[in-house]
């Protein structure tokens, strides 16, 4: 699972965080990923974790080296899916210059909905993400507003990993990120998709 970070600028604004000039991104485990009906539990040691919804682009076979022309050949569908983020410790990380490993890539940091076929998907980037928690707007943005889009994303992802059959690209997330704590319901869609998943927080 490849994530892209800071990839709206209003987020990255809201964090204080710069806005990249280039894609730049970060991995998660396979012990990450989590179905709808699992729960995503709060790792020991924090208190709230932050929910950040995205679109995800599924590989549909090996390539490397992919060029932004032939980036949507390579997609096999898409999902709605969270980024979860124990803040505190990716705060701590960023002032000493380490890895964001551990807040990014805790066991079930990344709840994903259904898959969605490409052929069913008419333009990728003009999608509106949706996050509810406990029934409350808390996320709505635009694919549109991606500052790198998403051929331009498999072509620089392509050119360092190889990417296979069945990997996740994680692109990013608009603005409205926050905390979640236990026993919160937080509900992620795609509106024009007309698709849904519910996960609650453990």
């Amino acid at each position: 699972m490849v994530a892209i970070g800071r990839n709206y600028k209003l987020h990255a604004e809201e964090l204080q965080n710069p806005v990249p000039a280039e894609p730049f991104w970060f991995l998660k485990p396979p012990s990450a990923y989590v179905l709808p009906g699992s729960p995503i539990v709060i790792p020991d040691g924090v208190d709230s974790i932050h929910h950040e919804v995205e679109l995800g682009v599924i590989i549909s076979r090996q390539c490397k080296n992919v060029s932004e022309r032939q980036a949507y050949d390579n997609v096999a569908g898409y999902c709605v899916a969270l980024d979860m983020t124990a803040r505190c410790w990716q705060d701590k990380a960023k002032k000493k210059g380490l890895p964001w490993t551990a807040a990014k890539g805790f066991d079930t940091s990344l709840p994903v909905g259904s898959f969605i076929p490409a052929s069913l998907v008419r333009d990728p980037m003009a999608l509106t993400l949706w996050c509810r928690v406990n029934g409350e707007q808390r996320q709505r943005g635009t694919t549109a507003d991606m500052l790198f889009s998403i051929p331009q994303l498999i072509a620089r992802v392509s050119q360092i990993h190889t990417l296979e059959e069945g990997d996740l690209l994680l692109t990013g997330t608009p603005a409205g990120v926050g905390p979640v704590v236990s026993g919160d319901s937080i509900e992620i869609g795609i509106e024009e998709l007309k698709t849904s998943a519910t996960f609650r927080v453990q």
